[in-house]
């Protein structure tokens, strides 16, 4: 009641303030009508006599049924000597037959009145020259859809006043639709919430709440709503959906339009410092409101707190904490502010994903039978309607025919069902037209007073001899053939739009600009999977220009280049200065130098290797550039990320403790085509494969540290692994395992251990080759790439100390035996893999690289370079598996295992390209895309990146496979 009464004593003060300039004639009951001479009371002295209006059919939409006046207003038109024609309309809310009764002239022709009043734009082939035209023109901000339509009034000397453009002296719009905007979208949200709540298996009170346009008037509606609410007082709101809040965002009319509707309802008010403490203990024998005013949710972003006036002059220098001290705790958002380009929005398209994410909550309650919320946030009434406003994912009105979508933390929109995932959206941007009748009467009443001043114009005459009040000369946008001067701005807006346009024009000509950085194995699927948005233009730049060629043939208009990354760095930083966007393919350990370039041009990159510490360092710099490094999007590391992180909170919001997590991934050969002595072929840098066999390892088990040292004793530490019986693997450590208590959050677990997958034998064969030295990183006298040629046979003789290469083979073998342990499937490894034959060696400085060339021609599978295959069709095989042992608040304990195997496609990619390739190219797209906006280095561990990934990853055909055991 008290915002009615303040409501009624503002709009008194209202009135007041405009009696001297625009006064309104008496109605029928007000005692006083015309005095027969010309001039009627409360005209402002103008004399009406002969002056013609005329009301126009509004034809923008089908849905389109309000009026700049309704009969009343128009039966006091006519009382004072108006002559009002309306032109026919059997759309209108109000019959042709009413404005008739109220003096009305209805005919088609409107071409005798001077002064043409409509409700929204008026298509250019029926503007009539010389005339005074008042309507919503949408120009002010110089939309490019609506510029033809102000060329032909300027052009047709047309005098255009803009309702929106009437303001008080502060300011504030004094005719305006808003307050029904907001009364009929609250209206649709609860009768959206009813059908959404419905499909999640609740049937509420909301059920019997149509949507607004159903009604004869906002009254019926209303009942319909105090009748709901009566059933939720009574306790007939099902427990399981639990408390509901609403926040509304804004005091202004929309937002008191729909709060109105909402006191309809049983409810309590709380301050936005309370809506966690109500999502988690309140009833649902009531609803819960909040309004959110600026102050609640915007700081400087610097010095923190909020300052009205520094806010208005300095947008760009606050953040807003909606999504983060609000939304979690909404179930229903109904949103009015205005917003404007530079502002702080609500909710980004991260937020969207976070707030979206799947909930196990205690404010979400699920009893035994009845099915759970998908999280807190319900639905969401955009009433201002601004597609990428304030609310960033609402890209799109809905419209009256299709009032509501499901939109996903996936960003996937569905028109067609309540049910499933996401939140339900309503964003019409004619909500008043639901309520036609009601809207009709507040606007025409909002403009009557100031009807009679306008009734003065005649375009034909000069502005300056017209004596307009300044509410109505500060509405009229042009006159005379030329934009008044308070908005001659449009045409300087107009041109820089232009300019915009023509960028932006320009841009899309050339898409946004990706530069990938190797074109190796793994760059393919990057590259076919972004080539699909054409908007995307690629740049492949290799050390190797065939390589680059090979994916420009095969996917018309990538760039192929060669660049030399180590030698032409200067070549490197002007292509990344050009790029939207970098992911680079690249050894990991040219990664910090593409970062510098990217952070000091401000461009976003994307890698699938390690976040190493060099990397790190950089953060701090790629921050205050503005700038996104996404790392760790391949295999390992990537997906292994993904499936860890969606299951291990999954856990913690069940209440569940990770008692150990134990993970292992590697790329293989398919089984058919691993039979050599590594039981391995390599689908990525053989060195890499073999360096890695020398590294150090750290893990965790049973609660102690276990470090395993550099330079060969990894493959002591190599295990049979059984979990899918029907292959023959072991697998060993991998790298620090014990940060990842620290990243995946998990301190509580006893055992943390990462480690690589190979078929057994494989580590066997690898002690030999390290035991005979043929692992050493250092350079060889006898690899000098100068010195004399040598073979294999004597290389290996010159290893073991033996002077004379013309031993015995027999005598070799047996020396060999000695050294590697004496194993004799060693010696038998490295006899096979061609290692004691007299074939030349390709000296390269160390044995390492020697070898690891010497293997890349003769254990490399048949497609590891660009997918292309040899003739017997070799594939390779991809396996990860996550081990969760699991204690559970009732008692129960849980052994969890996540399987994923992948196949690589003799006719298409390696199962190592696709599961390295696609996971960087879906991270870059998510970049580009804005679902990625945290700054500096990023890695995929929270669920707005990990979810939509593994989503993206199943419709490759990359999906894990799940199993649980309980005691």
């Amino acid at each position: 009641m008290l915002l009615r009464v303040v409501a009624l004593s503002s709009r008194s003060k209202f009135f007041k303030r405009h009696r001297r300039s625009a006064y309104y004639s008496t109605d029928a009951g007000g005692g006083k009508g015309g005095t027969g001479a010309g001039v009627t009371e409360g005209t402002g002295g103008v004399n009406l006599q002969g002056k013609v209006i005329a009301i126009r059919r509004e034809d923008q939409s089908v849905w389109e049924r309000r009026a700049p006046f309704s009969p009343s207003n128009v039966r006091r038109l006519t009382r004072a000597g108006v002559k009002v024609i309306v032109q026919p309309s059997n759309r209108r809310a109000y019959p042709m037959q009413a404005y008739q009764s109220s003096g009305a002239v209805i005919q088609e022709d409107i071409s005798e009145a001077s002064v043409i009043f409509g409700v929204k734009q008026v298509p250019v082939d029926s503007l009539l020259p010389d005339k005074t035209y008042c309507f919503f023109s949408h120009v002010i901000k110089a939309q490019e859809a609506n510029m033809p339509l102000l060329d032909a009034i300027v052009e047709k000397n047309i005098r255009l006043i803009d309702y929106e453009k009437l303001v008080d002296e502060s300011g504030q719009r004094v005719v305006a639709f808003g307050k029904y905007a907001g009364v009929a979208g609250m209206v649709n949200i609860l009768h959206g919430l009813g059908l959404r709540l419905l499909a999640l298996g609740h049937h509420t009170p909301f059920m019997h709440i149509g949507p607004a346009h159903n009604y004869r008037s906002s009254s019926m509606a209303r009942q319909a709503i105090r009748d709901a609410g009566y059933e939720i007082s009574l306790g007939m709101m099902p427990k399981s959906v639990g408390p509901l809040t609403f926040v509304f965002t804004g005091s202004g009319n929309v937002s008191q339009g729909a709060q109105e509707v909402f006191q309809e309802l049983p409810h309590e008010y709380v301050p936005p410092d309370m809506l966690k403490k109500v999502a988690e203990h309140g009833g649902v024998n009531k609803l819960y409101a909040c309004e959110v005013s600026r102050r609640d949710h915007l700081e400087h972003n610097e010095t923190g707190g909020y300052d009205p006036q520094d806010y208005e002059e300095n947008p760009q220098n606050y953040i807003s904490t909606f999504s983060k001290k609000i939304a979690p705790y909404a179930s229903v958002i109904i949103n009015g502010i205005y917003w404007a380009v530079g502002s702080p929005k609500l909710m980004t398209i991260p937020d969207a994903k976070y707030l979206l994410r799947p909930a196990n909550t205690p404010w979400l309650p699920r009893s035994v039978g009845t099915p759970a919320l998908p999280h807190r946030m319900l639905a969401i009434c955009d009433i201002s309607a601004d597609p990428g406003g304030s609310i960033e994912f609402m890209n799109e009105c809905t419209t009256i025919d299709t009032p509501f979508c499901l939109y996903d933390a996936d960003r996937n929109k569905d028109t067609k069902s309540f049910k499933g995932p996401g939140v339900l959206v309503c964003s019409i941007d004619n909500m008043p037209t639901q309520l036609p009748r009601e809207s009709t009467d507040f606007f025409g009443d909002l403009l009557f007073p100031y009807a009679f001043d306008i009734l003065r114009s005649d375009a034909t005459l000069p502005l300056e001899k017209h004596n307009f009040n300044p509410v109505v000369h500060g509405a009229i946008i042009t006159s005379n053939g030329k934009l008044t001067p308070n908005f001659e701005y449009i045409q300087e807006l107009r041109m820089a739009n232009r300019r915009t346009q023509t960028a932006m024009l320009a841009r899309q000509a050339a898409s946004k600009k990706v530069l990938i950085l190797g074109a190796g194995f793994v760059s393919a699927p990057v590259v076919e999977y972004l080539n699909r948005d054409k908007n995307i233009a690629l740049t492949v730049a290799s050390a190797l220009k065939d390589e680059a060629d090979v994916l420009a043939t095969k996917f018309p208009g990538v760039e192929p280049v060669l660049v030399d990354v180590v030698g032409r760095p200067e070549h490197v930083e002007e292509m990344v200065k050009e790029a939207d966007l970098v992911i680079s393919l690249l050894p990991y350990p040219l990664h910090p130098s593409i970062a510098t370039a990217c952070i000091a041009h401000s461009k976003n990159m994307v890698t699938a290797s390690y976040c190493s510490k060099e990397m790190q360092e950089l953060n701090q710099a790629a921050m205050d550039a503005g700038v996104t490094i996404v790392n760790e999007v391949g295999l390992d590391p990537g997906i292994d990320h993904l499936l860890a992180l969606e299951c291990l909170d999954e856990i913690h919001q069940g209440g569940g403790k990770v008692e150990s997590f134990v993970s292992y991934c590697g790329g293989l050969p398919a089984p058919e085509f691993s039979d050599n002595p590594l039981r391995y072929k390599f689908s990525w840098s053989p060195r890499g494969v073999l360096l890695n066999t020398l590294g150090a390892a750290k893990y965790k088990k049973n609660g102690q540290i276990i470090e395993v040292e550099q330079g060969g004793s990894l493959m002591d530490s190599a295990v049979p692994l059984d979990f899918l019986p029907g292959f023959n693997l072991e697998g060993f450590p991998n790298r620090d395992s014990t940060a990842y208590t620290e990243l995946y959050r998990i301190p509580e677990a006893k055992t943390v251990l990462r480690g690589t997958i190979r078929f057994q034998g494989f580590s066997d064969t690898i002690k030999g080759i390290i035991s005979l030295g043929l692992l050493d990183p250092t350079s060889h006298p006898a690899l000098h790439p100068k010195g004399p040629d040598i073979t294999w046979r004597q290389f290996v003789c010159i290893l073991l100390g033996e002077g004379d290469s013309n031993i015995f083979y027999e005598n070799l073998k047996q020396k060999i035996y000695d050294r590697v342990g004496k194993v004799k499937s060693r010696v038998l490894g490295l006899e096979e893999l061609g290692l004691l034959k007299d074939d030349p060696v390709l000296k390269l400085s160390t044995p390492l690289d020697t070898l690891s060339h010497f293997l890349s021609k003769k254990l490399v599978l048949g497609y590891f370079h660009q997918g292309h295959k040899l003739e017997q069709g070799e594939r390779d095989l991809v396996i990860l598996r996550h081990n969760l042992g699991i204690s559970w608040p009732d008692g129960r304990r849980e052994n969890r295992g996540i399987s994923l195997v992948a196949y690589g496609d003799p006719n298409g990619y390696s199962a190592m390209a696709k599961t390295v390739g696609y996971p960087a190219a879906i991270a870059a797209k998510m970049i580009l895309d804005g679902e990625i906006q945290t700054k500096g280095m990023v890695l995929p561990f929270t669920p707005d990146i990990y979810r939509p990934m593994l989503n993206r990853l199943k419709a490759e055909g990359i999906e894990s496979m799940e199993k649980s055991h309980f005691k």
